[in-house]
């Protein structure tokens, strides 16, 4: 068994260069090697992947200039030499077991392994995981593996969905459809390095309007009852978008999430609503104009 980690990443050499430095104290994990796929990156991120390439454990760079996070994942697959691939995100800290939790969740060729994702403010933060970080996503790709020939018997991730999200949910769709087993390894967790401070409002905004413009695509796709429910496009939300989130509303939650002298507890709060609110009238906004 060897496994291919792919981790595509876009300007963030700094997070890069920590996420494959815990790589390099993996214990008891079988042979693996390292994926970074560079997806248009402006930084130093090649010169951090030549670093840790020059490291014991194998690493191959790969420039896919094209920003698209599902192209930048299939690159990096094709030129994987793994029997098995690993997916994790760019802004991670990797316990020092978390390849051989995968390796050993890992027994049977057609099965999905996920692992629980733990949000930390920053590195120095190693919580266990809880029964919160549990999750029933069927494909996660921020900490996430399968067999080689399972990825690409399904297709690998749909390079149409060229924005932010839904493109692992949607894969993760298809390999249930072919009746690949799911399993949950509560061993195999991982940090996902958050800071409250780290996007702006009008990055989270932008991430926003792009979702809920993957999930008309998504739904366009696989216009199921199941997809239609994860992605919001139900008549509950029509009508939230059409009576109940008019724009002076979200004019008055975005003064609310801005404000310097607005309480954190609702700041965070106006935040939250706000970026439902502008996911959810996006959404049937892109739907009326087919």
């Amino acid at each position: 068994m060897l496994f291919s980690i792919v981790i595509a990443t876009r300007d963030r050499s700094h997070e890069l260069a920590q996420a494959l430095e815990s790589l390099q104290r993996q214990a008891g994990a079988p042979a693996f090697e390292i994926v970074v796929v560079d997806n248009g990156s402006s930084d130093d991120t090649k010169a951090v992947a030549q670093r840790y390439g020059a490291a014991a454990i194998p690493l191959r760079y790969v420039c896919e200039p094209r920003p698209n996070r599902a192209r930048a994942r299939n690159q990096g697959v094709a030129v994987a030499r793994g029997t098995h691939l690993l997916f994790c995100d760019d802004d991670v800290e990797l316990p020092n077991r978390w390849v051989a939790a995968h390796a050993a969740a890992q027994r049977d060729e057609r099965s999905v392994v996920n692992g629980p994702i733990l949000n930390v403010e920053s590195r120095l933060q190693r919580p266990a995981p809880r029964l919160a970080n549990f999750s029933r996503a069927f494909l996660c790709s921020c900490n996430v593996s399968l067999s080689t020939g399972t990825f690409i018997e399904a297709g690998g991730f749909d390079e149409s969905f060229d924005f932010y999200g839904w493109e692992d949910t949607e894969l993760g769709l298809r390999l249930r459809q072919m009746g690949v087993t799911w399993k949950f390894a509560w061993d195999a967790y991982l940090w996902h390095v958050k800071p409250s401070h780290d996007q702006s409002l009008a990055e989270q905004l932008r991430k926003a309007l792009e979702k809920a413009r993957m999930a008309r695509r998504f739904v366009a796709k696989h216009p199921s009852a199941r997809v239609r429910w994860a992605t919001g496009t139900h008549a509950i939300n029509r009508f939230r978008a059409r009576y109940l989130l008019p724009e002076r509303w979200l004019c008055v939650l975005a003064g609310l999430a801005t404000s310097a002298s607005t309480p954190r507890w609702l700041s965070a709060a106006s935040r939250t609503q706000l970026l439902d609110g502008i996911y959810t009238r996006e959404l049937f906004r892109v739907r009326r104009a087919d």
